[in-house]
């Protein structure tokens, strides 16, 4: 009798948990895309994805800026073209529209309706900064109907950078307001759980979203009727306090799966040499006379222990007749397309582990530094180019010797003894260098905002021949992803002249008067 009334009891328990499990587990609509998925399950993996977007897409981004170069001859890349048919510079593209973006969606209607305003408020900034980042680079984008989840829409149309450019700050001041509250369901302190960037710290989530308001405000300095230095001063100043503040990712890098893209482990820079540009700029040849102690910390020497860099589509010598050990080196420092010897670790930002900055406190200072030039206000434009020089080289993953730090910012050729001498061309120079290997998306806006002025980047030389479409033009744009846009998105894509055979040199929005 007592085993009967235990079996019955069991059986009645049995029953209620699979009731109960059934009811927990029955949370989406669609089994093959889930509903419901916590915000602090949902931010790491859009960290992720946008910081790899940028990575994947440096890699031509990066020759068009010429931060790399192919060690090929008459590569496209680095002829300013690009690869038809091909989603070579669309992973970006890929990430904010997909892999991180969908998410991201996700991530801020489980924020809402939970209530839980932090993750809203880096949600918010993450759409936002993904959005930047894209318009900056394609120009025109998909933004009101980017996330449109009607099964049957097979074309997504395209808004122009003038309502992308204002739907950015509309985002971050709603992620601010955001960020600034207390109240809600759940404590305020969960962010952590979920944030690989700032470990939850909403402080310096706020600083990053007045970062992005300064760049979003900045980019537009052509555009003089409407541009406003004092904005972007303001913004910045209401941004990074110092170096404690950049917005960095770092990397597990164990394997392939979890490897920053730049390091040895997912070899996917052994095709690239740092370029003779960069080499000019540290090496006293342009600076004159003041060589950088940045030099052997950034960039990789030749097996004979001399710097070397190459030129945009010139490539280098592979010949018997010239000795392996004065070829430039990827920038590991190995052979250039062979595989790194096992125990490789990479250098400078280049490792498996990181880390890879997204936005630092040097960059804003030198977006402050020509905002305050373009202003008129050399003595504040004067502070904020030394403060940028300063940080950069005393940031963790550079950690310049103090000792160097201070010779190089007393070298008048480097740092001019009165504001008066400022030029803007030191200014542009000094931005560049700080943002090598990780802002090419920044160093790109600069680029064609100065359209590739050598007057203001002092020794860039574009290539001498460009791709064949180009119609003797410098690159623009990245067109938009090819197996999302070339293939189904036709009609949108056509009114905006994607099919045209140098759409890529069509100057975007933002840099135009």
């Amino acid at each position: 009798m007592k085993i009967k009334s235990y079996f019955a009891f069991l059986v009645a328990g049995m029953a209620l948990m699979l009731s109960s499990c059934n009811d927990y587990l029955d949370i989406n609509k669609n089994p093959n895309n889930p509903d419901v998925v916590e915000a602090a399950l949902l931010l790491a993996p859009i960290q992720n994805q946008y910081a790899l977007g940028i990575q994947f897409d440096a890699r031509f981004i990066g020759r068009y800026v010429q931060n790399f170069q192919a060690t090929g001859s008459g590569d496209r890349w680095d002829l300013h073209g690009y690869l038809p048919a091909s989603d070579n510079g669309g992973d970006l593209w890929r990430n904010v529209y997909w892999r991180g973006g969908r998410n991201n969606i996700n991530l801020v209607d489980d924020a809402r309706a939970g209530q839980k305003w932090d993750y809203l408020g880096v949600g918010l900034i993450m759409q936002a900064w993904g959005f930047q980042m894209l318009t900056d680079i394609h120009g025109e984008i998909i933004l009101d109907e980017a996330y449109d989840q009607d099964p049957n829409k097979n074309t997504f149309n395209y808004n122009t950078q003038p309502e992308v450019y204002a739907k950015v700050p509309q985002l971050l001041t709603e992620a601010i307001t955001n960020l600034n509250r207390n109240d809600g369901k759940v404590s305020q302190v969960q962010l952590a759980r979920g944030d690989v960037i700032y470990k939850g710290d909403r402080t310096k989530w706020k600083r990053f979203a007045y970062g992005l308001l300064a760049i979003n405000a900045h980019h537009l300095s052509n555009k003089k009727g409407t541009y406003s230095p004092d904005k972007v001063i303001q913004y910045v100043d209401s941004a990074f306090v110092d170096n404690n503040d950049d917005a960095v990712f770092t990397f597990n890098g164990l394997s392939t799966a979890d490897a920053s893209f730049f390091g040895p482990v997912r070899q996917n820079l052994m095709p690239y040499a740092q370029s003779a540009f960069i080499l000019r700029l540290l090496d006293g040849s342009v600076f004159t006379g003041a060589k950088d102690p940045r030099l052997p910390i950034m960039l990789a020497p030749s097996g004979d222990g001399n710097y070397r860099g190459l030129n945009p589509g010139q490539g280098q010598s592979t010949a018997a007749s010239v000795p392996t050990n004065v070829r430039v080196v990827n920038p590991w420092g190995t052979a250039i397309n062979v595989n790194p010897p096992v125990g490789t670790t990479g250098r400078f930002i280049f490792t498996d582990k990181g880390p890879f900055p997204l936005m630092t406190f040097a960059q804003l200072q030198f977006i402050k530094a020509e905002a305050a030039f373009i202003k008129g206000d050399k003595a504040t434009a004067l502070a904020a180019y030394k403060k940028g020089i300063e940080a950069h080289m005393s940031a963790y993953y550079v950690n310049t010797p103090a000792a160097d730090r201070a010779a190089y910012l007393a070298n008048p050729a480097v740092v001019p003894a009165t504001a008066g001498a400022l030029t803007l061309n030191q200014i542009m120079l000094q931005k560049y260098i700080a943002q090598w290997g990780w802002g090419f998306l920044e160093q790109w806006a600069d680029m064609r905002r100065y359209n590739y002025s050598a007057d203001v980047f002092t020794s860039l030389v574009l290539p001498t021949t460009l791709y064949q479409d180009n119609n003797n033009k410098p690159v623009q744009r990245l067109r938009p992803r090819y197996n999302s846009e070339y293939v189904w998105n036709i009609p949108a894509l056509t009114k905006i002249g994607g099919f045209e055979l140098d759409f890529h040199t069509k100057p975007v929005w933002f840099t135009q008067p």
